[in-house]
């Protein structure tokens, strides 16, 4: 056992993309680091050695966070390594492994985003959350105590050839206002971070479409985001500065969703 006298973040999704940018800037504003992927550990070994770099320990869960067994599982594993939580950030999302009109789409695309993307991070947050009710009514750890969901513009901004992909996302929003809502009398504040188009894996393969786009206009910042642009919002949060702003969505999106004419 590694016990932290750091607080200590869990990241699920966090060996890439956006989950790799927020796990960064926690282990740069001195967090232990627990990171979830579905990737051999051994294949990871680069992001691993990179956030150790920044001064973190670096705990690594593999499994499927759609998997109630595989949920147990992680959480076991962080409370072995740790002994505590403090931050979690529900980050791993899948997209619909093909995409298709809503006229046209499975059910077995339906339910293997909505899965992944919902019920997973529902069913850890409840969790977790339980477990942070437990270390701050032991007094055990001391510290600040948060759930931040990553969802997406895909919550307001219809895409209909991956209905599922914006009904799971919409669903991370709702999620985000009820353990608000429950976890108040804990003052444990929950939250949700809406990025925009953002250069990840996931978007690598309509690049030169969002290009165009982001050329003519789409955003009000004239560029793609980054993962880092997330990271800092999530640090930000991580630390407390917003306490008092439980439930908010923080829009990461370079000004797509603001009304224009």
């Amino acid at each position: 056992m590694a016990q932290s006298n750091k607080p200590v973040a869990f990241i699920t999704g966090g060996s890439r993309g956006i989950g790799f940018g927020c796990a960064k800037q926690l282990a740069t504003l001195g967090f232990d680091i627990a990171i979830n992927g579905m990737r051999d550990e051994s294949d990871i070994a680069e992001p691993i050695e990179a956030l150790k770099a920044l001064g973190a320990n670096v705990l690594y869960c593999q499994g499927d966070i759609g998997s109630a067994q595989a949920r147990d599982s992680m959480l076991a594993k962080i409370k072995g390594h740790y002994g505590k939580l403090n931050v979690l950030v529900n980050n791993a999302g899948v997209a619909p492994k093909e995409r298709k009109d809503i006229l046209e789409a499975s059910e077995e695309s339906f339910d293997y985003v909505v899965g992944t993307n919902v019920k997973g991070p529902y069913f850890l947050s409840q969790a977790v959350a339980n477990w942070m009710i437990q270390q701050k009514s032991k007094d055990i750890n001391g510290g600040f105590y948060t759930i931040i969901n990553v969802g997406s513009i895909s919550a307001t901004v219809a895409s209909v050839n991956r209905g599922e992909y914006c009904i799971a996302k919409s669903g991370i929003a709702m999620m985000t206002t009820l353990f608000a809502a429950r976890l108040g009398e804990y003052d444990i504040p929950v939250y949700e971070i809406r990025p925009g188009v953002t250069k990840t894996d996931m978007t690598s393969g309509v690049t030169d479409k969002y290009d165009a786009l982001i050329e003519d206009g789409l955003c009000v910042t004239k560029r793609w985001g980054f993962p880092e642009d997330i990271g800092k919002a999530v640090g930000s949060l991580a630390e407390g500065n917003f306490s008092y702003s439980t439930g908010q969505v923080i829009m990461v999106d370079g000004g797509l969703t603001l009304p224009r004419l």
